[in-house]
């Protein structure tokens, strides 16, 4: 074998691809469909009409057989395929040939087809193409397509080598005792790091690929007789809806499995962690993940689920148990510290200590704006310090974070535009909200105070109560995947609560996980 022309890239535009315009029989972007041509030339045609201006793409023509006279081209995209890729031709051709030794010469074109229709064995695994589109999607997916003069198909060769992030340790889910290892942008990488921790034949991964234009590869997966059947019907439902949007991060699958899309809760849980993936496989969980991206999305979520860590269980029992309620007491007060304030120095001051009250008015003395205002003020600075703090460069953000809180609280207190007590107020509020192990769920508390703090500005203790209530009634009536938010609480089940607000000694939790094999009996049913 050796190369009939050197290489080309594929720089023409259409009118040119083949050394004449595109006529109406021509193939182009919208001609997935057309069939694979016995004349190497149109299939050339073809492809450059489909491929037009690619300046990755390598057409590399070359001969084969008694004399050389057959005539193969080899298709791919350089940025893609590894340095390698004309070996496997070559193997390819001897695997016809086991007993030549040399470059095949004495290979015809009828035992090429022969060969490739039988599935022949060959050192790399072969996929018969029949259409261009199939053949443009298989390159487009980092395979070498090689086209036959005088076949109808074309082979693809897997050969994808593209630069990879290696496994590190995870960027926003830090520990300090457990496993180290996080997902990275590889979708068969993370698949292959959960099941070798889960070497269980009831661990089911599905692919779906969504995209007109991306078709980008995404996966869910789910412990059989773990997860609740009509939950799992239920997500198929809702993710066989996505067809051709564009999917680019897990966090786009939430779009189509949320049920409030305007709640400020979230109704699905993330993670970058194996073990918290596992664990959550092993409590009947679902979790989707999208080549491309780290992120494993995990649902249907719970409320009380948000207030968890991996962690957790890497600790004794009851110290776990005492930072969850941290947890859950931090929540609150990220929530309603602020809007707690205004009402108590506005409307209820009776009800603060006659020394604490006159300490307060003291600090007070000489701000010009009222309760309510000086708290927005200064929870805007906070807010605009958090988000440059995540903007800017690693090295540099938690320096301008930490000196900018200095500086900027010092001034305003110095130039009475805050006091004192209301910079401890945002700053308490601030530091609660960093110890929520969800992002997603201290953006929802984010949002929320804004509200809270509006209606103590103006009711006082009342309006809090009254957007508590509404609160509450909002998370009863939220379900995600068609499961209670609130459970195990509401409705009430007792024996959940073992690793709710509590953990139960660990020898009792793994003897009987939550969820753990509940529905067998209705699967094996369906």
């Amino acid at each position: 074998m050796r190369n009939h022309v050197p290489g080309h890239r594929n720089n023409t535009p259409p009118s040119s691809a083949a050394g004449h315009s595109g006529s109406s029989s021509s193939p182009g972007v919208n001609s997935p469909s057309l069939p694979i041509s016995k004349q190497l030339e149109a299939n050339i045609h073809a492809l450059g009409e489909t491929l037009a201006n690619c300046g990755d793409l390598i057409i590399l023509p070359w001969s084969y057989g008694p004399q050389l006279e057959q005539k193969a081209v080899s298709v791919y995209f350089e940025t893609l395929v590894r340095d390698q890729r004309l070996n496997d031709v070559k193997e390819a051709l001897q695997d016809m040939a086991s007993h030549e030794i040399g470059p095949a010469a004495g290979i015809s074109a009828d035992d090429v087809m022969r060969f490739f229709s039988k599935h022949g064995v060959t050192s790399h695994p072969v996929e018969l193409m029949e259409t261009i589109g199939q053949s443009v999607a298989g390159m487009l997916d980092g395979k070498v397509v090689i086209f036959w003069d005088g076949w109808d198909k074309a082979t693809g060769y897997v050969a994808l080598d593209v630069a990879q992030r290696q496994v590190g340790e995870p960027v926003n889910e830090p520990v300090v005792q457990g496993p180290h290892n996080s997902t990275i942008e590889d979708l068969g990488s993370n698949i292959g790091m959960i099941r070798g921790l889960l070497k269980s034949p009831g661990l089911k991964f599905e692919y779906r690929t969504a995209g007109a234009e991306s078709r980008r590869n995404f996966a869910f997966g789910y412990l059989d007789g773990a997860v609740n059947p009509e939950t799992l019907r239920e997500f198929k439902r809702r993710i066989d809806q996505i067809d051709q949007e564009e999917i680019m991060e897990t966090s786009y699958l939430e779009e189509w499995l949320g049920e409030a899309r305007y709640s400020p809760f979230p109704q699905v849980r993330y993670t970058e962690r194996t073990d918290t993936a596992i664990a959550a496989l092993l409590d009947g969980k679902i979790i989707a993940m999208v080549n491309g991206t780290p992120s494993v999305l995990i649902c249907p979520g719970n409320f009380l689920e948000f207030f968890m860590s991996s962690e957790d269980y890497y600790h004794r029992s009851i110290f776990s148990s005492l930072i969850r309620l941290l947890r859950l007491v931090s929540f609150v007060i990220a929530l309603l510290l602020p809007s707690t304030y205004i009402a108590l120095s506005t409307f209820h001051s009776e009800m603060i200590p006659t020394v604490l009250l006159l300490a307060i008015l003291n600090t007070r003395e000489g701000i010009p704006f009222p309760a309510f205002l000086e708290a927005l003020i200064m929870e805007f600075f906070f807010e605009l310090l958090r988000e440059a703090g995540i903007r800017l460069p690693r090295p540099i953000g938690s320096a301008v974070s930490i000196v900018g809180a200095l500086v900027i609280g010092e001034a305003a207190i110095q130039s009475k535009i805050a006091s004192p007590v209301m910079v401890i107020v945002v700053a308490l509020t601030g530091i609660a909200s960093f110890s929520l192990p969800q992002y997603n769920m201290a953006i929802a508390v984010r949002i929320l105070r804004f509200p809270y703090m509006v209606l103590a500005a103006t009711f006082g203790g009342l309006g809090i109560m009254f957007g508590f209530i509404l609160t509450l009634l909002h998370l009863t009536a939220l379900r995600s995947i068609g499961q209670p938010y609130l459970a195990p609480a509401a409705p009430l089940d007792l024996k959940q609560w073992r690793d709710i607000f509590w953990i139960v000694p660990r020898k009792l939790l793994l003897h009987a996980p939550r969820n753990r094999h509940l529905h067998k009996k209705t699967a094996g049913r369906k």
